[in-house]
């Protein structure tokens, strides 16, 4: 028995697949935590005004604008 559960301890067969799924749960947990601010960087305010794709976006409109003629 006591070989037996030495032999247990010694197994590392899935050992990595265990690693990654830790690491797949931290990376959920860190962006559930700082989702709100992730979201105001990203979006900006609620009007979509300021932030990283709010600004994208508010220059592809003007574009698309100045192109199809919003003369």
């Amino acid at each position: 028995m006591k070989h037996k559960l030495i032999a247990y301890f010694k197994d590392e067969s899935g050992q990595t697949s265990t690693e990654y799924i830790l690491l797949v749960a931290v990376a959920a947990a860190i962006v559930i935590k700082f989702k709100g601010a992730i979201t105001k960087q990203l979006m900006g305010n609620d009007a979509g005004e300021g932030g990283i794709l709010g600004n994208v976006m508010k220059g592809v409109n003007e574009d698309i604008s100045r192109s199809f003629g919003d003369n």
